[in-house]
C-alpha cells in the first residue's frame, strides 16, 4: 500500500483529531454551523422574494442563510484550531504531547492538518445542509449558477484557513482565552476600524489585504464588486491562504525556537 504521508505523521494527525472530537463541548461546537445552516437558510428562503439578478447577494436574498452558515463555519474552525494548540497550554498538556510525538515539526503538521480537516468537514456539512434547504424551499428565489458554487468552494477554503490561523495564533500566544478575545476584538472592532481609516486615506488595497476582508470577498464572489476594500474573489482567496501560511509558519517557528 502506497501512502502519501509517513506513517508517523498519519498517527499524529489521527491523535490530534481524536483530541478534538472526543471532548463533548467541541462536539457540540462542531454541529453548530449545520444547525445555523438549516434554521438560517430556511428562514431566509421563506422570507425572500423572487430572485433579482441586480440584487445582493448575487446568488439571491434566499441564500443569506448560506453565508451565515459559512461565517459560523469559519468561527468554529478558528476556535477548533485554537483549542488544539492554545487549549493544550491552558490544560498544561502540551509538554506531554511533545513527549509522545516523533518531533515538534510532525506535531505541528498533525495539529494543523487535523484542525483543517475537521474544519473542512464542518463547513462541507453546513454547506450541504444549506444547499438542500435551498433546493427544497427556495425554488425561483436563488441562483444556482457558477457564483453559487464559487461561494461553496470559497467557504471550504476559508474554513480550513481559519482553522490554521487559530492554531497558529495559539502556538504564538501560548494561550486560549487571550487569543479568543483578541480574535473577537479584531473581527468586531479593529479590522472594521482599519477599513474606515484605509478608505478615508484612499488606501483600499490595504483593507482588502486584511484577513476578514479577504474572507468576505472570497466567499461573496461578485457581490460587492464596487467595494473599495474587497479584493476580487480569486485574489481574495489567495490572500486568506497567504494569511494562513504566514500565521501557521510563525506559530511553527515559535514552537521550534522557544522552550515549552
Amino acid at each position: 500500500m502506497i501512502t502519501v504521508l509517513p506513517a508517523d505523521v498519519v498517527a499524529v494527525i489521527d491523535t490530534e483529531a481524536r483530541k478534538v472530537v472526543s471532548v463533548r463541548p467541541n462536539r457540540l461546537l462542531l454541529v453548530a454551523p449545520t444547525a445555523i445552516a438549516v434554521v438560517g437558510t430556511l428562514i431566509t428562503a421563506l422570507l425572500a422574494g423572487p430572485y433579482d439578478p441586480k440584487g445582493q447577494p448575487h446568488t439571491g436574498a434566499a441564500t443569506v442563510g448560506l453565508y451565515l452558515a459559512i461565517a459560523a463555519s469559519c468561527v468554529v474552525a478558528a476556535i477548533i484550531g485554537l483549542s488544539s494548540t492554545g487549549g493544550e497550554y491552558r490544560r498544561e498538556t502540551f509538554a506531554l504531547s511533545v513527549l509522545f510525538a516523533p518531533d515538534r515539526d510532525r506535531l505541528v503538521i498533525g495539529k494543523y492538518a487535523a484542525a483543517a480537516g475537521i474544519a473542512l468537514g464542518v463547513a462541507f456539512t453546513a454547506e450541504l445542509a444549506s444547499a438542500l434547504v435551498l433546493v427544497i424551499a427556495a425554488r425561483g428565489k436563488a441562483n444556482f449558477g457558477w457564483g453559487f458554487f464559487e461561494a461553496l468552494g470559497g467557504g471550504l477554503i476559508a474554513a480550513m484557513c481559519w482553522a490554521v490561523i487559530g492554531a497558529g495564533l495559539g502556538l504564538l500566544a501560548r494561550s486560549f482565552s487571550t487569543v479568543l478575545w483578541l480574535l473577537l476584538a479584531w473581527v468586531v472592532v479593529f479590522e472594521p476600524l482599519m477599513w474606515l481609516v484605509a478608505k478615508s486615506m484612499s488606501l483600499g488595497w490595504v483593507a482588502a489585504a486584511l484577513p476578514v476582508a479577504s474572507t468576505v470577498a472570497g466567499v461573496t464572489a461578485g457581490t460587492f464588486e464596487e467595494s473599495d476594500f474587497l479584493a476580487p474573489a480569486p485574489a481574495a482567496l489567495v490572500l486568506i491562504v497567504l494569511w494562513a501560511c504566514v500565521v501557521g509558519a510563525a506559530g511553527w517557528w515559535n514552537l521550534r525556537d522557544r522552550d515549552l
